[in-house]
């Protein structure tokens, strides 16, 4: 994988190598930063098989995958937020 963090609210992963993956394969990121603080994240996933197996395994994932692997985004989401909330009592 490659990551381009040049720019900080567009980080882009490209696949450099892999068994199943080619072409234009890897994630687009686009983080909106909103005037409560928090930030929205879009996430752009492209799955571009090379060989049968990848092909069939980008069509599980584009299909049937999709919620499962937008379910767990989510989850690590709000691990991440839950690590970066200040205690609000020290008692």
């Amino acid at each position: 994988m490659h990551y381009d963090w040049s720019d900080p609210n567009h980080i882009t992963v490209t696949t450099t190598d892999s068994n199943v993956w080619g072409g234009a394969s890897g994630y687009a990121y686009t983080l909106t930063p909103q005037p409560n603080g928090t930030t929205d994240v879009d996430v752009v996933i492209v799955r571009e098989g090379k060989n049968l197996k990848g092909r069939v395994l980008a069509a599980v994932l584009g299909t049937v995958g999709k919620n499962v692997l937008r379910k767990a985004f989510s989850h690590s989401v709000k691990a991440i937020e839950a690590r970066s909330v200040a205690p609000t009592n020290l008692s």
